[in-house]
């Protein structure tokens, strides 16, 4: 099974145009934690994510998976599910966008490694935890991290309280989180057939980026 996110997506807004809601776009929304990690020398080696999707993509996830009888699903199981998440980010960068010192690094990361899929039996969610490794190791005064759908099927926000996490970063450094502003999601926006079109949003993720500055002076 191809776990593509796009395709579930449109599955979803589906299901809600059927059942007669109004559905804003995007179509997926996920929760995200994130951590920058060190190497001893102060380099940065890589991001480890934690993606937490919402319930109906969940669920649109899972299907035709058997569930143990408490309800739930174990890594074990969620093993090929997981597998499969990460090799269809790849297609899309994994959303993630790099500049060191201000210069937009292309093809910064590596595959995924340490990636496994838990799911919440109460919320009824699935969280993607996956680290992306640098191909080469950073060490700059200043990293810049984006984080966003280009084509906006894909809401990413921050979790509530959370701010980036530096782990085994050198005493000096620092994170900030920038989030999208309030005006870029307005509050009439609602499901349009055209929007379902690659086209008609290539490009508009951007306006809705997530970032992470991190200053080592």
């Amino acid at each position: 099974m191809r776990l593509d996110f796009y395709r579930l997506a449109l599955l979803a807004a589906a299901v809600c145009m059927a059942a007669g809601a109004a559905q804003a776009h995007p179509h997926v929304w996920v929760t995200m934690t994130e951590e920058l990690l060190y190497a001893p020398g102060g380099s940065v080696t890589g991001v480890r994510h934690t993606w937490t999707f919402d319930d109906m993509f969940s669920a649109f996830a899972v299907q035709g998976l058997d569930q143990e009888t408490n309800g739930t699903f174990t890594r074990e199981e969620l093993a090929p599910l997981a597998k499969v998440n990460v090799e269809s980010l790849k297609e899309y960068a994994y959303f993630t966008y790099a500049k060191v010192n201000g210069k937009r690094q292309r093809d910064a990361f590596a595959d995924p490694i340490d990636y496994w899929l838990a799911y919440d039996p109460k919320d009824t969610v699935l969280t993607l935890h996956f680290t992306l490794p640098f191909k080469t190791a950073v060490k700059a005064q200043a990293l810049n991290l984006e984080i966003y759908d280009p084509e906006f099927f894909i809401d990413f926000g921050f979790a509530d309280n959370e701010l980036v996490r530096l782990v085994n970063a050198p005493r000096r450094c620092t994170a900030a989180i920038e989030k999208p502003r309030d005006e870029n999601f307005p509050a009439t926006l609602r499901f349009d057939r055209s929007l379902l079109t690659s086209e008609a949003n290539k490009g508009m993720g951007a306006s809705f980026s997530n970032r992470i500055s991190v200053i080592c002076p």
